[in-house]
């Protein structure tokens, strides 16, 4: 069972809360044209779950995916910085294997809590991804960090749920 609103749809698998976008298309525009042009892409997600009210995060997971187009074969490979990876995908295909693999536990929540979830996408800034390109890795705090102020670039995107229920999720 999902519960949804028009831009975002929230599903429960096992232990988890994993949510769908099919309105957001990230690999379009300024992002689709820098990966046409060669050039590799990270990709930071925050899925964020208020648990009673929504003014103070109850539990998050954030991800980075590294997203690059092979222009002799034109499609995509994805690659999640803490894990898998996957070639030979279409744009669209890259998008949802991205957003599968953000979820976020329901473990010890009562199913009758008010729920909420909010997605946050954001395509790294072109000035900020050269003055990272030295840099080896990416901390989890360090995304928290960069979820933590105001986007610089207008590639990123914002999804709240509407109000829903573990319970509603297991009908």
């Amino acid at each position: 069972m999902r519960v949804s609103n028009e831009d975002l749809d929230v599903r429960r698998v096992n232990n988890e809360l994993h949510v769908d976008a099919p309105h957001i298309h990230f690999l379009s525009g300024p992002p689709l044209d820098r990966l046409h042009d060669g050039v590799s892409i990270p990709f930071d997600f925050q899925l964020t779950l208020f648990n009673g009210t929504k003014d103070k995060p109850f539990r998050r997971a954030v991800e980075r995916f590294i997203v690059s187009y092979a222009l002799w074969d034109e499609n995509f490979k994805v690659v999640r910085l803490r894990g898998s990876g996957r070639m030979g995908l279409s744009a669209a295909a890259v998008e949802q294997w991205c957003l599968y693999n953000v979820a976020v536990s329901t473990a010890g929540i009562s199913p009758d809590s008010k729920l909420w979830v909010r997605l946050e996408i954001r395509a790294q800034d072109p000035i900020e991804q050269a003055s990272a390109g030295d840099d080896p890795g990416l901390s989890l705090s360090r995304l928290v960090d960069l979820f933590g102020r105001p986007p610089r670039n207008p590639q990123h995107w914002t999804l709240d749920s509407t109000a829903f229920r573990l319970s509603d999720l297991d009908r």
